[in-house]
């Protein structure tokens, strides 16, 4: 304020008291010991520019700023005090000890009353530190500076702010300080390793001694009923500094322990919501599956064995569950359906069962009421020439490395001369072989085909024993099975398609496509070929027939469509 003060009053131009106001709005709007009605427009104790207010430690006080600029002003200039100071009158020429200075310094502006205020209070600073000084409180009996007016209230507010009456009573007994015992510890008892976080090995009392003598302190107290007395302030002070570098390392530990105290409250609540949540899951699954139960409580009387009952919408929660009940559901249910038939019986069965899924009702005849063999080259009632075979199939067994025979029959092979050839056809664990069927010779004719390579299957709808295998080489294997004796046949297509798609699953991960067509589509020697089955009248035997670029399967008209 000073400064600014100086600044006004150095400054050249028009400059009142008014704008001196002003710039103490701006400079000092935000120090909270300052105010005007500028500053805060509801205070009406303040006029307008005018009045500000310094809040003093004492209390506040109200100062009017007219006047301020011409009474910061020494108006009395050094060339004055020169001529007083060579006075030829003693005593005149005493009052004005600095007319002695030198000329270079007495020519210049004057300082302001500020300033010289400012010098004085410094001065008089390094005065008392050099020094033990002597308080005298001065009392306002009033603010209307009248000598008969005694305002006891404003008195009282003086002594409570200046701690007189405590103050007095020290010094009365010779210490600066005196504290209740248990106020005392409960203020420094962080500074010493004894008394933190509490004193428990006695009483208060006690406990003050312990925290004094450990810091070295314990000559300059004296220990009452009551309260501990301290004599010099450098130990209230020391005691105060020890006390605010403890002060931070506690508000850190609180926060430690207040952080941990809502992290862990936040963990329970989590577990807390979680234990709820898994309740809340556990029961709408177990409602889930008593509802499958009650709806499926009598599913073993049904003839469908309740695969036409509809399955409940399941939870949240059982969404995961779902497919592994309808897979338990499933597998009991085939049980159901398997358990009439012995065992014996299910590989068929379940030849069949992949059979029908890849025909999918597109061919009505396909062998599902006799009895599957696989092998029946092996059979003598189905090769005479049987010894033969087997001998040749052990060593083709040695030579290739397979496990079993999975099918066999004789075939009429069509190629792609256009020329048509009696061959025996087996299928093994991964591969089908073409061996000589003339005379029963049974011989490797040196080409195999791997199931892995097929991308597809073809069949006609009719009785005929017609089968295409497309594969990837652009050379497919065409040709119809028949027995020994006739080129007729009971129906071995379905088993065929049976054998060949379950072994393909096995091998590859996924399904074979099987088409069914009166009219197939194929590839020999690179070239697309379109195989015709057309029944004949007269023709007893089915029989290959190349006609414009295409083929024609000549069957009985009973085995068409």
């Amino acid at each position: 304020m000073i400064a600014i003060m100086d600044e006004a009053c150095l400054s050249v131009g028009k400059i009142n008291d008014e704008t001196l106001l002003g710039a103490m709005d701006k400079n000092l709007s935000t120090n909270p010991h300052f105010s005007s009605r500028q500053l805060k427009p509801m205070d009406k104790e303040l006029k307008h520019r005018e009045d500000f207010r310094i809040t003093h430690y004492a209390g506040d006080v109200i100062y009017n700023i007219n006047g301020f600029i011409e009474k910061n002003k020494d108006t009395l200039y050094q060339d004055f005090k020169r001529l007083l100071h060579h006075s030829k009158n003693v005593n005149l020429s005493g009052m004005w000890p600095e007319g002695a200075q030198d000329i270079k310094k007495t020519t210049k502006r004057p300082l302001t009353a500020g300033t010289l205020f400012q010098r004085s209070i410094i001065d008089l600073v390094k005065t008392l530190l050099k020094k033990e000084p002597f308080y005298v409180r001065c009392i306002k009996p009033n603010d209307i500076k009248s000598p008969t007016v005694f305002d006891d209230e404003r008195v009282q507010h003086q002594v409570r702010y200046l701690g007189l009456l405590e103050n007095v009573r020290v010094r009365r007994a010779g210490f600066v300080h005196r504290q209740r015992y248990d106020k005392f510890l409960l203020r420094y008892k962080m500074i010493s390793q004894y008394t933190w976080p509490n004193f428990r090995a006695g009483t208060d009392r006690d406990g003050v001694r312990v925290l004094l003598e450990e810091k070295g302190f314990g000559s300059d107290v004296k220990y009452g009923h009551t309260k501990v007395f301290i004599r010099s302030p450098k130990t209230l002070f020391a005691l105060e500094q020890q006390r605010n570098e403890m002060i931070p390392h506690i508000v850190t530990l609180l926060q430690k322990q207040v952080r941990g105290w809502i992290a862990r409250r936040n963990y329970k609540k989590m577990k807390a919501a979680l234990t709820i949540m898994r309740a809340y899951k556990t029961y709408k699954l177990r409602f889930y599956v008593q509802d499958l139960a009650q709806r499926f409580r009598k599913a073993k009387n049904f003839r469908d064995y309740g695969r036409s009952i509809q399955w409940p919408q399941p939870p949240l929660a059982g969404r995961n569950a779902e497919p592994q009940l309808q897979r338990i559901f499933n597998y009991w249910r085939a049980f159901m359906i398997l358990r009439k038939y012995p065992r014996s019986e299910w590989p068929q069965l379940q030849l069949q069962i992949i059979a029908a899924g890849a025909i999918k009702g597109r061919r009505f005849h396909w062998g599902q009421q006799r009895k599957w063999i696989g092998d029946y080259l092996a059979n003598s009632q189905d090769n005479t020439g049987y010894q033969a075979y087997n001998t040749n199939v052990r060593n083709l067994k040695n030579s290739q490395s397979f496990n079993n025979i999975l099918f066999s029959s004789f075939v009429k092979k069509y190629n792609k001369h256009n020329k048509t050839a009696d061959r025996a056809f087996i299928v093994t664990d991964s591969t089908i072989y073409k061996l000589d069927g003339a005379k029963h010779k049974f011989k490797n004719m040196n080409h195999s085909l791997s199931i892995k390579d097929l991308t597809s299957i073809s069949i006609s709808p009719g009785r005929d024993q017609l089968i295409v295998f497309h594969s990837s080489d652009n050379n497919d294997l065409v040709f119809a099975l028949k027995s020994e004796i006739s080129q007729l046949r009971e129906d071995h297509i379905g088993e065929l398609v049976g054998v060949i798609c379950k072994k393909y699953i096995d091998l590859c991960q996924r399904e074979l496509r099987v088409d069914v067509s009166p009219t197939i589509a194929c590839r020999l020697g690179g070239k697309s070929r379109a195989i015709t089955v057309k029944g004949e009248p007269g023709v007893e035997n089915p029989n290959f027939r190349h006609v414009a670029g295409n083929i024609i399967f000549e069957v009985p008209p009973s085995y068409c469509v």
